[in-house]
């Protein structure tokens, strides 16, 4: 006899389980992407803007910006000095000699003596001695008016012999002429002289007294200095 139960059919079993599973998907395809919290520090890293050759480099954190130091202003004795000395400097350049030395021909051996003191020592004065720096074969006038023109000061050795020698005063009037207004620049030495005897075409102007110390000399250089 027959059993009136009968088994399910093979097919209607799957049926339940691939109906969950395809609910489970729609569900996972419906839900929205949770976000991950990004930290500042990673997101500055992540982002990287491309440097424009027209753009200024970016100054980091730990960058230091060096301060531009003030501009120094030269000291008067040289260094930074050449302020006034490198002018002073550059004006005695602009002259063959410092001083020419006019003198008459019997004093000859002092003029020499004068001529030493003031070349020596620190100073190293450029002298102009007719005898010893005149051109051999030049003009005597010519000779002495260039060396007069080429010449800052011009030191007259004013004695007996200078005041007896026409050529001596020829050589006065000459520098006179060179710098009639430039004071300081006609230093009058004078030697074995009494005041009255000091030429009348001087009397505007001070004399260094042959009889002070070093004979004049030291009051002449230092005259020639400044």
């Amino acid at each position: 006899m027959a059993s009136s139960t009968s088994s399910p059919a093979p097919g209607s079993r799957s049926k339940k389980p691939l109906g969950k599973m395809a609910d489970w998907f729609r569900q996972a395809l419906a839900r929205k992407p949770t976000k991950m919290p990004v930290s500042p520090e990673s997101a500055l890293s992540d982002v990287s803007h491309p440097s424009s050759p027209d753009s200024p480099p970016s100054l980091g954190s730990s960058s230091e910006v060096s301060p531009i130091p003030a501009p120094s202003h030269g000291s008067a004795d040289g260094g930074g000095g050449s302020g006034n000395s490198g002018n002073s400097s550059g004006g005695r350049w602009s002259k063959d000699y410092d001083v020419c030395v006019c003198h008459s021909e019997e004093d000859l051996a002092a003029a020499q003596e004068l001529v030493s003191y003031l070349e020596g020592g620190a100073a190293s004065l450029r002298c102009f001695l007719q005898l010893r720096d005149a051109t051999p074969g030049g003009a005597i006038v010519s000779e002495l008016c260039h060396a007069l023109s080429s010449s800052h000061c011009r030191v007259l050795l004013i004695t007996p012999g200078f005041l007896r020698d026409p050529w001596c005063r020829y050589q006065m009037l000459q520098a006179l002429s060179e710098a009639p207004g430039a004071e300081g620049r006609t230093i009058p030495l004078m030697s074995g002289l009494s005041r009255a005897a000091y030429p009348a075409e001087l009397r505007y102007m001070y004399f260094v007294d042959g009889r002070g110390p070093e004979g004049g000399f030291r009051q002449v250089k230092e005259a020639v200095m400044r």
